[in-house]
């Protein structure tokens, strides 16, 4: 009987570890070393007193993948606490894009109009181009530059992913 293929799963992993050079390197060598992908990554500090980062990990893959990738972690020196924002229950992710379009007349109008509805806001304006501001699920982000290729997508910056657990413990 051929082995039963596990469905991939799309993790996002919140680490706090500490905040010196190489750290990020060692983690994202864990998951390069290991053939694992990382979908979206986010870097900062968030305790200058204890010289903590946090760093947000989206990844994809079959179950047992992931918790081989979260055991791997918790063992690395700089990490103090791998949290999977994904089971550990509801959780708030976001990201920021910066969108730029180029068009002229209709087409900048309806630019106008699609980015209204989507609550992204217009950051840069020439007579020729727009750059647009949208924070938002990545999924909306998605839908949003998706709508926008057909008036003159120019170019995209994405931040990645932030998330927090909801409700008052600490990570």
């Amino acid at each position: 009987m051929p082995p039963v293929q596990e469905a991939p799963e799309r993790h996002t992993l919140s680490l706090l570890v500490d905040n010196e050079p190489g750290v990020l390197a060692r983690i994202v060598g864990l998951f390069s070393g290991r053939g694992y992908n990382i979908d979206s990554l986010t870097v900062s500090e968030v305790s200058h007193d204890s010289k903590l980062s946090r760093i947000t990990v989206v990844t994809t893959g079959a179950p047992m993948i992931i918790d081989q990738i979260k055991s791997q972690l918790d063992r690395l020196v700089p990490v103090h606490r791998v949290v999977d924002l994904t089971v550990a229950g509801k959780s708030v992710e976001r990201e920021l894009a910066l969108i730029k379009v180029r068009g002229k007349g209709e087409i900048r109008q309806e630019a106008l109009l699609i980015a209204e509805s989507f609550r992204a806001r217009t950051v840069d304006t020439t007579l020729e181009s727009f750059v647009f501001e949208i924070t938002g699920k990545p999924d909306k982000i998605d839908q949003f530059v998706s709508l926008l290729v057909p008036l003159g997508l120019v170019e995209v910056s994405r931040t990645g992913v932030a998330a927090i657990g909801r409700g008052s413990d600490p990570m």
